[in-house]
């Protein structure tokens, strides 16, 4: 009975870190989604251009730069990392993993040449969580509202875009590319787009994190894949992917049930080594569940997403 109390008092206790943390890290989640579910793009190129953003940031406010500046330029060479990897797949025809892993490994080079050392400290530097009033700047609660406001209308803003003419078409090149082409729909021009901007959030994310932790690390990229991937999954099951808004809805959700998971393991006295594995095992367990169904009770009808 003590142990349980313990750990309850524990997993409350964090609550406020672990939901601030969710908001922040979401974004990594839908840079993983876009990719994988709106263009049929498996794209590993988030676990690069996370410590990209951090890096630009870092080094943007140790130099007196405004702090939504710094997310901005983290915004775009996230983007532009996005658009090297989806050029890289279509121009040499190599594997959309491939692509990501090359230019994941070339952007540690690039995070190191940035910073000029692996990390570097902007602790005491302004951020954006200093800017909400009636709460402690640097404390959960600002973080949660400044990090929520942003999540709140990337969600209406993708939910309304993916709904248009140029929305549509991306998901049509994600659905059959050969059909969308013949259709006259530019086949290059949305998977470099989608995989641009699927980057571009991933790398906002590292710039909110430094902001929020107070350093830039090189290697701070290292696991958000999985960690990234294990959230989607989670956010798939409980808001189903039949729909556009269901389907943006699923990042966000993940990123909060993921890492209150990952909070109670903590409380309840998992070794921090060990949630790797735990996480590793989940999201094999995810996309086992499938395959599983399928031999025990026939194929399943493909599901797709509509509006």
């Amino acid at each position: 009975m003590d142990f349980i109390q313990e750990t309850v008092s524990s997993f409350v206790s964090l609550i406020p870190v672990t939901l601030a943390q969710s908001f922040i890290l979401s974004f990594v989640v839908l840079g993983i989604m876009i990719p994988f579910r709106m263009l049929s793009f498996p794209d590993l190129t988030s676990e690069g251009a996370f410590p990209l953003g951090g890096c630009v940031c870092g080094i943007l406010l140790a130099a007196g730069v405004a702090p939504p500046l710094a997310i901005i330029a983290a915004f775009v060479v996230g983007l532009a990392a996005g658009c090297c990897t989806a050029f890289i797949h279509l121009r040499f025809r190599i594997h959309t993993l491939l692509a990501g892993i090359l230019m994941s490994t070339m952007l540690y080079s690039v995070n190191l040449g940035i910073m000029g050392k692996s990390n570097l400290s902007v602790f005491g530097q302004p951020t954006v969580f200093d800017w909400v009033p009636l709460t402690q700047p640097g404390f959960p609660a600002s973080k949660i509202v400044v990090a929520g406001l942003i999540a709140l209308i990337v969600l209406v803003a993708l939910n309304l875009y993916f709904k248009t003419e140029k929305g549509t078409a991306m998901r049509a090149v994600g659905a059959n590319p050969e059909m969308a082409e013949a259709q006259g729909i530019n086949v290059w021009a949305a998977t470099i787009g989608g995989v641009g901007f699927a980057s571009a959030f991933s790398a906002s994310s590292g710039a909110l994190m430094v902001q929020s932790q107070g350093f830039a690390d090189v290697n701070m990229g290292i696991g958000i894949l999985i960690n990234g991937l294990a959230a989607l999954m989670i956010g798939e099951a409980f808001t189903g992917k039949q729909t556009v808004l269901r389907q943006l809805l699923a990042p966000f959700v993940g990123s909060i049930i993921y890492y209150q998971l990952v909070s109670l393991c903590l409380a309840a006295g998992m070794p921090p080594p060990n949630l790797k594995l735990a996480t590793g095992l989940f999201v094999l367990l995810m996309l086992a569940l499938p395959s599983i169904k399928r031999s025990r009770g026939g194929a399943p009808a493909r599901e797709t997403i509509r509006e």
